[in-house]
This record gives structure tokens, C-alpha cells and sequence, in this order.
């Protein structure tokens, strides 16, 4: 028996075989150059500049690079290798051998990673400019939809288009449809005349349906990118002369008991399809003047913990889906992470800092749109305090123990500075604003309790746990709740959490991953799209798609 297939989401550009990076002075430059064989997986080429996960991957870990090892930069060019081919989109004949689980997680990856890009845009200056040089479909637009701008040239040839209902039965699944209308404010009849004509939109018409921002003839495209990266490099506040961080390999070890590095623990339990993952508090003091954290670069614990606490979660989420539940622990000195905490309020306009913080923020996010049920358990050994207590408040139930007869042993939880508006989820919300639904009063309640130890009964009594069950039923409540759980339909827990986290105001990354978690996630089931006539299966092959047309 051959063994699984792991998807590794560690790289490092010496080791890209679909990128290249190159950075000059405040502009660095990703071309996209795809390995036709390189894909992934086999089965399958990577023509026309088409991607798989591992192209994305790689794209991934270069923006990563950009923000911390090349704090100078200030706009990203994102252009192709290839002679009139920016971007095909997914690989077709990839998606129509892949599983479901395997499309979506696929397609959820890929959304947070351009969802990155205008997270970089919004909060650290980091620009992004699509130098679309030729035909750009599906992903490929989606990916440029990403950016602050799309250059398109002007050929008489190449075009934008999202191909993907007339020609393969399925949304563009990776933001396109929710990116036109949220963000470029397509008009709708222009938008579905868009989505429906496989050859796309060429020229000034596409800058006139506000598909595109500018075209520029052949002959001048070359200085229009130049000229306009050069404007959008100078809205950046990014420095000019900072020292950026080298982001080495984390050191992991995998075993059949799950995933161990140095700040976070993952410990399966396959007969309960559970993974407890635990967070681990620095067990010294981090440093707290920028020349200290400087000095730590890639090692403060805040940047090394978010690196290896987004590794675990990919790992988990592609590799291990059966283990639908995941317990959510810390432990560790909570001195230590306050402190951090505090180091990185008073410097938060610093380039590392605020990177970090980033980091932090988008690995969270992940925490927030992962399909699986989130359980915090808050015992004596917890560091639940600032930026770990995010976690208790991103799980779908906390529960916390309460030991009246021994109050100097029992846990206590924290609040600090970046549970009040530094680590917004997607929503643009705290998760403390998610939490109490806006509610001004409640929420400053809880800003005067910043930096105070709350015990599991005045947690409770603030609303910020689920349930402070005793040292005599903290075993057997914590667990029926998970045996519970475990019994349910994962279907219907995916539907019913999503609804749940997001549950206040809607923005575009939440109708993204909305649309992709209900409206896409049926398509990719539906006999019109998978089944053996289906127009992803039949794609290339010179048959038709055969449709059933009833309307549901």
C-alpha cells in the first residue's frame, strides 16, 4: 500500500519551479513562468501558464518574502514569462481529477492568498500592480482582480475573461464574481455579459467596463508598468533603508502522533477525528526595545509562533480532513506574552512589527475560515492572555475551569491592547466585536478589564467563555461535548459554523469564502459540473457537456 499524500507548504525560492523573484530598489518583480511539468500532483501539465496548488504555494511564500526580507519594497509587479500568456487560471485538467475536498481546499488557499495581497495593500503599503501582457482567464484574473491595479496591453488580442460557467459549469471560484462587483464595481449587465463569453473582453472596452484600470499599445507597455508602479510605489510608507529578515525553514518534526515544533504542539486523535493544537508562551522573556526584536528577527516568539502556527494549520487542513474537530490549547508563561504584547503596542509603526502583526492577523483569519469545529479549553496550565486569547474567542465553544476551592491554581484569562482592534478578523471586526455584536457598552465594559485576571466565573460573568465547568465535571462535560460533536454531519457543522463566526456585517473577503463554502461547494457536487458528462470531466477531451436543465 502506498503511503498518503502529504502536501508540504514549505518552500523557498531557490526551490521555485513556476516563479521569479527579483527586486530592484523599491519594486520587486513575481513573473510567472509555469513548469508544464511541474504540477503537483501527476496526471496532468501545467500549460499556458495554468497553476495547481503548487504553483500557489510558491506564490505564497514569495509574497511572504517580499514583506519581511525586503522591507524596502514598496509595489509588487506581478507579470508572466511567457510571450502573450499572463495567466489560464486553475488547471482544468487538475480540478477534473481532483476529489471535492481536494477543489475546495484548493480554492480556499488560493483565496487567502490573494486575499493577502490586499491585506498588504490595507494595512503595511504594500502595493501590487498585475502587468497583464496577454490573455488572462479565470484565475489568472483573479489573481489580477487582486492587485491595486490591472495594466492590460492593448494587442487587439489579449483579453480578460472568466471563462469558467460557459465553459467548465462552475463559478470563478477564487473571488471573481464577488471581486467585480465588490471592489471594481462592474456594472451587473456588464459583469454577466463578462461571465458568460468564454473569449473575454479586449482593449478599451475592458477599461470601459472597469475590468481593467489602463491599456497601453505594445510598444509602450513596458514604460506604462514602469510608470505606473512608480505611482503606486510612492502612496507605500514603507522604509528605504530597513534591514530585512531572512524567514529560514521552521524546524518541524512529523510523526504517526502529529506535528511538533518549537511554539506549537499538534497531537492527533484519530479514533476521536480530533487535533489538539497546542500553543506554547515563550519560556523567556522576549526582547522589548526594536534593536532587541531586530536582533531576534525571524525567532521573536510573535513572528516564529504565527510561522509555525499557519504551517500547522495548511498541514491540517489539507492533509488530515478527517479530523473535524480541533481543540484549541496554550500554556505557558503569560508574562511573557503580555509583555510581547506590549512591545508590540509601542511600536507598532515599526516595519517588523507591523509585519508581524500582519502575520498574526492572517493566521488568524485562516483559524476563522477553516471547516472545523473549534474548541478552546481554558485549564491550569493555559496562557490564554492577549494575543493567545484571540483563539478562545475565534473557537466556536470555550470552556473554562473553575476550582472555587483552590482559586490560586485555577487559570485566568487576559485581555491586552491587541484584543481591542489589533487582530481585526475578515470582517474588519475584533472578535471580542463579533462576539457582542458591536455593542459599545459591552465592549468598553471589557476595555476596562484590560490587563486584569479574570477567573473562570468573572469570565463567564463577562460573557467571554462558554461554560466554567468544576474540577468534578470539567472531565465528563469536556468530554460529551466533543463525542457529541463528533457524531454530527461535517456537511451540515460547515454550513452552520461559517454562518455562525460571520455573523455580523458582510464585506467582500466574507462573500468570498461565503460563496465559495455554499454556492461553489454545491456546484463542485453537482452531476453538471463532476458527473461523468460533466463539463469539468469532458473538458479537452472534444466531447460536449451534457446538462441536466432542471433549475434548483
Amino acid at each position: 500500500m502506498s503511503a498518503p499524500f502529504v502536501v508540504d507548504y514549505q518552500t523557498a525560492p531557490d526551490r521555485y519551479r513556476h516563479w521569479k523573484l527579483s527586486v530592484d530598489g523599491t519594486v520587486a518583480t513575481l513573473t510567472m513562468t509555469v513548469d508544464e511539468d511541474g504540477g503537483l500532483r501527476e496526471g496532468y501539465k501545467l500549460k499556458l501558464n495554468s497553476y495547481d496548488l503548487g504553483v500557489d504555494i510558491e506564490l505564497y511564500d514569495a509574497v511572504q518574502r517580499i514583506r519581511f526580507e525586503h522591507p524596502q519594497v514598496r509595489a509588487v509587479v506581478i507579470g508572466s514569462g511567457l510571450d502573450r500568456i499572463f495567466c489560464s487560471g486553475a488547471n482544468i485538467f487538475m480540478l477534473g481529477k481532483s476529489s471535492h475536498a481536494w477543489k475546495v481546499n484548493f480554492c480556499k488557499f488560493t483565496n487567502e492568498t490573494r486575499n493577502g495581497l490586499e491585506d498588504s495593500s490595507r494595512y503595511t503599503g504594500l502595493k501590487f500592480l498585475a502587468a497583464v501582457n496577454g490573455a488572462c482567464a479565470g484565475g489568472g484574473y483573479e489573481l489580477a482582480a487582486a492587485c491595486d491595479e490591472i495594466l492590460l496591453v492593448d494587442d487587439r488580442s489579449s483579453s480578460v475573461s472568466l471563462p469558467e460557467v460557459p465553459l467548465l459549469g462552475v463559478l470563478p471560484g477564487t473571488g471573481g464574481l464577488t471581486r467585480l462587483t465588490d471592489k471594481r464595481k462592474v456594472r451587473h449587465d456588464h459583469a454577466d455579459i463578462f461571465c458568460t463569453t468564454s473569449e473575454g473582453i479586449r482593449g478599451q472596452r475592458a477599461k470601459d467596463w472597469r475590468l481593467v484600470d489602463e491599456i497601453a499599445k505594445p510598444a509602450q507597455f513596458t514604460q506604462a508598468v514602469h510608470d505606473r508602479v512608480s505611482v503606486l510605489a510612492a502612496k507605500s510608507d514603507r522604509p528605504a533603508d530597513a534591514k530585512g529578515v531572512s524567514l529560514t525553514p521552521l524546524q518541524r518534526e512529523f510523526n504517526a502522533q502529529g506535528v511538533r515544533y518549537q511554539y506549537v504542539d499538534v497531537a492527533l486523535d484519530r479514533d476521536a477525528r480530533s487535533a489538539t493544537i497546542t500553543i506554547h508562551a515563550p519560556s523567556v522573556p522576549q526582547p522589548s526595545d526594536i534593536a532587541g526584536i531586530e536582533a531576534a528577527g525571524v525567532h521573536w516568539w510573535p513572528l516564529q509562533m504565527a510561522r509555525e502556527l499557519d504551517d500547522a494549520i495548511l498541514h491540517l487542513r489539507t492533509n488530515e480532513i478527517d479530523l473535524g474537530i480541533w481543540i484549541l490549547k496554550t500554556a505557558g508563561q503569560r508574562d511573557h506574552v503580555l509583555a510581547c504584547d506590549a512591545s508590540m503596542a509601542a511600536h507598532n509603526s515599526h516595519w517588523l512589527v507591523r509585519e508581524t502583526i500582519g502575520m498574526l492577523r492572517r493566521t488568524f483569519a485562516r483559524i476563522d475560515v477553516s471547516s472545523r469545529s473549534l474548541f478552546a479549553l481554558i485549564d491550569q496550565e493555559s496562557c490564554f492572555v492577549g494575543t493567545l486569547a484571540e483563539l478562545a474567542f475565534a473557537a466556536d465553544r470555550s470552556y473554562m475551569l473553575s476550582l472555587p476551592d483552590a482559586p490560586h491554581e485555577a487559570p485566568s484569562l487576559t485581555l491586552s491592547a491587541m484584543n481591542v482592534g489589533v487582530l481585526p478578523m475578515i470582517t474588519g471586526q475584533t472578535r471580542l466585536a463579533r462576539r457582542f455584536y458591536d455593542d459599545d457598552a459591552k465592549l468598553k465594559q471589557l476595555e476596562a478589564v484590560v490587563g486584569e485576571s479574570l477567573d473562570a466565573d468573572k469570565a463567564m460573568d463577562l460573557g467571554l467563555i462558554t461554560a466554567n465547568p468544576d474540577d468534578i465535571d470539567w472531565d465528563d462535560e469536556i468530554r460529551l461535548a466533543l463525542e457529541e460533536r463528533a457524531s454530527m454531519s461535517p456537511d451540515a457543522l460547515t454550513g452552520m459554523e461559517a454562518n455562525l463566526r460571520f455573523n455580523g456585517q458582510e464585506n467582500m473577503a466574507t462573500r468570498v469564502f461565503g460563496r465559495l463554502s455554499a454556492w461553489q461547494n454545491w456546484i463542485f457536487n453537482r452531476p453538471n459540473a463532476v458527473g461523468e458528462s460533466g463539463a469539468l470531466k469532458v473538458y479537452g477531451t472534444g466531447s460536449k457537456a451534457k446538462f441536466e436543465f432542471d433549475r434548483v
